[in-house]
């Protein structure tokens, strides 16, 4: 007995996107009425003004509904085309049931549905895996969705990480093209340093210890990683895609504080002809959800287009990262 399987590689292409930001917009004033801090200080520390924190009838599965309904129609795909649904979170508060399958579920979709756990870099990781599907094969459309509510796995009173992290979500629809839309990933991990960034049950407010486990970061370890392993990253996610960096449009990686980025760039030696997103300034770092609220950022903004070059990096708990160049979706 001989087994199918598809032999001719179809090109994979991000066809749509669409995100969600919550509608309360929290500057850092109001962060420095509970933190012991100020908005110089929190600026000059990491270029964050403004973030999204989610209010109590904004749920991660509700959030991830309204981005996912925006990418299907950003890219003319109906529910029922859907043959898997990836989701890229950290704090969905259940370990079982994921959030998928009721993110599936509620878009009419019956078909395959996980979730995926990588940090801030696990829209990179899901959006590999849907590529890996369409090229394959295995799946004609697949869903992505970055997700997170970081402000309901904080501690207020943390100097190291309340002002950082914010709600937000994204996704997109991955498809086949007619030429390669998502490049060869470079991904990897580095177990070794994964107490760097950590979520751990804590009693705070007079909780329990098994309320939900609090986010906490070595930052000064963080930053002394990220631009300059990541650099590498980046150098071989063009190598692997056959992009030279002056051949890009945008760069678009992981919004995990202003300075890591503008690190980065320099250590990648990005032209200035590249645009640079920047939208942890208005939105904090939403974790998995920021590489696609930072595309939804640019298109909105005209500083990139659909169709346009880009460099995608994201890093985070693990510590884990992937990065991937890739055409532009068009926006809902």
């Amino acid at each position: 007995m001989t087994i199918q399987q598809p032999t001719d590689l179809t090109h994979a292409a991000m066809l749509g996107l669409g995100v969600y930001r919550p509608e309360r917009v929290v500057t850092n004033d109001e962060i420095c009425e509970v933190l012991d801090s100020s908005d110089e200080w929190i600026q000059t520390r990491s270029g964050i003004r403004t973030r999204r924190f989610a209010g109590d009838d904004e749920t991660l599965i509700g959030m991830s509904i309204s981005a996912a309904e925006r990418a299907l129609a950003a890219a003319g795909v109906e529910a029922d085309q859907v043959g898997c649904v990836i989701v890229a979170t950290s704090t969905h508060p259940e370990h079982t049931p994921a959030s998928a399958p009721q993110v599936a579920s509620a878009l009419g979709i019956t078909a395959a549905a996980f979730d995926i756990s990588a940090g801030c870099a696990g829209f990179c990781h899901a959006l590999n895996l849907a590529a890996s599907m369409v090229r394959s094969g295995a799946e004609t459309h697949v869903l992505v969705v970055g997700v997170e509510q970081l402000s309901r796995f904080m501690d207020p009173t943390d100097r190291g990480t309340a002002f950082i992290f914010a709600d937000g979500a994204g996704a997109v629809v991955v498809g086949p093209s007619d030429a390669t839309g998502i490049g060869p990933t470079a991904w990897g991990s580095d177990g070794s340093q994964a107490h760097v960034i950590t979520q751990t049950p804590s009693c705070l407010g007079g909780h329990s210890a098994t309320d939900h486990p609090v986010v906490q970061m070595e930052g000064t370890a963080v930053f002394r990683w990220a631009p300059f392993a990541m650099a590498e990253v980046a150098h071989e996610a063009l190598r692997l895609a056959g992009v030279g960096v002056e051949e890009l449009d945008a760069f678009i990686p992981h919004q995990a504080n202003l300075r890591i980025t503008q690190t980065l760039a320099r250590n990648i030696k990005l032209p200035e002809s590249v645009a640079v997103a920047t939208d942890v300034i208005d939105s904090g770092n939403t974790s998995a959800a920021s590489v696609p609220l930072a595309i939804e950022a640019m298109l909105r903004k005209g500083e990139a287009k659909p169709g346009d070059t880009a460099l995608l990096i994201a890093f985070g708990a693990g510590l884990s990262y992937a990065g991937q160049v890739v055409a532009l979706p068009p926006l809902a």
